[in-house]
């Protein structure tokens, strides 16, 4: 099938068809050796005139003003714009000037990559430019950025869609610089988190993605066919058990940055591939957790900002340590006036109703707790909490308390209303493990499509014998949609998934 082309896009095929014609590749394998970028640039040229006289730097030509025999363009590399000044008799050896009539007037665009050599000098009008000796053409764009553009003295950016910007993140990278920012921070909490793990001697591991049973967490997998074993796998919904295994196996601390699948519905804090980091300590538990996640958390936001309080949409959220802590049932009556201690899975079903919280004959009392505390709860905590002290039916892996029954040594830090973190002490008692398993077997044959799975050479592992732990896995996505003030997962993943694309015919 022909490709069907805009009226610019053929032009750009033209001019294409015309630099071959005159002998000039339009892809050459040439390089330009770069020795400065423009953000270094401007920043110290400002400060000391006389550095940068030899400079070569490559970039996409943004734009353009075309004044007879010299032109202003503006360049922009990985780390930003920078003006140019190309003057005709520089760029063009004796009398042949078609490089610059021809080449540069005429079949040059907005997109296209250019490689310039040169020196730097201050214009009349105080603008930081660099004075072209000499151009190379490093790659032809065969299609128009959109561009900012004016009309009626309002300026606006034709790409603004959030759609077009997700599925087209590359040209989003281009015309947004403010994108490309988001995921530099990204990298940087990234490696904020693993130098302070690193630093403990926590070792960073890798586990399978594909797996022949999917556990660690209450979600629906992904499945997959392998042929030559002729069996079924499924893309991993978390890494728990295997981590596990590795602190039975003698590690005292492992930790990995994981992308994990969830069959699940998308919106704006779900995406069916995300990240989250776990790790899991031996002879901790979770008390001692919860000071390792908000010292480390805080850290972070230092690193990123240099505080620790953050702007996130209308709230000033504070990651100074200590955080406050709620246990999940004082949540609850603090913000329902309701003491749920004690209550019937029955009881819970009519409390729920009262609150207008929907429940379903799929919920046991596990998820029914969750879900009033959901609904009733979590949008009233911005500022980093810690809810403690689950429910034993929400928590299959957790350890019973120590001091109350019917509970687990479990938490989640609550921020902005969403859970980014999720921790245990660990249950390391194989037997109770077993019932753990079942009863949740149990639930799925009442319809919880997202209840666990018995993993029994998980179960063989727990009977060699785990020593206390303390497990936590955090969500990077999440997390960094906080720290860079996003309000969608899909702004801090390059490539969310997306629904088929409709192409037109």
């Amino acid at each position: 099938m022909s490709q069907v082309l805009s009226d610019q896009e053929k032009i750009r095929r033209d001019s294409l068809n015309e630099l071959l014609r005159l002998g000039i590749n339009p892809y050459p394998p040439d390089t330009v050796e770069v020795n400065a970028h423009a953000t270094e640039i401007k920043k110290k040229f400002a400060e000391d005139q006389s550095l940068f006289q030899d400079v070569s730097i490559s970039g996409r030509i943004m734009s353009r003003r075309i004044m007879g025999a010299a032109s202003f363009v503006e360049i922009q590399d990985s780390t930003g714009r920078i003006q140019l000044y190309v003057k005709r008799d520089d760029i063009c050896a004796g009398e042949d000037k078609t490089l610059y009539n021809t080449v540069f007037k005429k079949l040059l665009d907005i997109g296209d990559i250019i490689g310039v050599k040169g020196f730097m000098f201050i214009t009349q009008m105080g603008e930081i430019t660099l004075h072209v000796k000499s151009l190379t053409l490093l790659c032809k764009s065969l299609r128009p950025l959109p561009i900012v553009k004016e009309k009626e003295d309002a300026v606006f950016d034709a790409f603004t869609d959030p759609e077009q910007r997700y599925r087209q993140r590359y040209v989003d990278l281009i015309v947004n610089p403010q994108v490309r920012e988001i995921f530099l921070k990204r990298a940087i909490l990234v490696n904020s988190m693993r130098t302070f793990l690193n630093l403990r001697n926590y070792l960073e591991v890798e586990t399978p993605i594909l797996q022949p049973l999917y556990g660690g967490a209450a979600a629906r997998p992904f499945t997959t066919y392998h042929n030559t074993l002729d069996t079924t796998l499924y893309l991993r919904i978390a890494n728990e058990l295997y981590l596990k295994r590795l602190i039975i196996g003698g590690y005292d601390g492992v930790y990995e940055f994981s992308k994990d699948f969830r069959n699940e519905g998308m919106d704006r804090f779900h995406n069916p591939e995300f990240t989250q980091m776990e790790l899991y300590v031996a002879y901790k538990d979770y008390e001692w957790m919860m000071n390792l996640v908000e010292e480390m958390v805080e850290k972070i936001a230092i690193d990123l900002h240099n505080t620790t309080e953050v702007q996130v949409g209308e709230n000033r959220i504070d990651f100074k340590r200590p955080w406050k802590r709620f246990t999940m049932y004082e949540a609850i009556q603090h913000f329902t006036g309701i003491d749920i201690t004690g209550k019937t899975e029955q009881e819970l079903v009519v409390i729920a109703k009262s609150l207008d919280v929907p429940v379903d004959t799929t919920m046991g009392k596990g998820k029914i707790i969750d879900q009033i505390f959901g609904e009733k709860c979590e949008p009233s905590l911005i500022q980093p909490t810690f809810i403690t002290d689950y429910p034993v039916e929400m928590s299959p892996l957790a350890k019973k308390h120590r001091n109350k029954e019917g509970l687990v040594e479990r938490f989640e830090a609550i921020c902005n209303s969403k859970e980014i973190c999720n921790a245990f002490s660990e249950l390391n008692d194989p037997i109770d493990q077993r019932e753990r398993f079942e009863a949740q077997l149990e639930l799925g044959k009442r319809g919880d499509m997202e209840s666990m799975v018995l993993d029994e050479d998980f179960l063989r592992s727990l009977e060699f014998g785990m020593p206390p732990t303390a497990g936590m896995g955090i969500g990077i996505d999440r997390l960094t949609m906080i720290m860079t003030n996003s309000s969608s997962i899909q702004d801090v993943l390059f490539f969310p998934q997306m629904r088929p694309e409709k192409r037109s015919t």
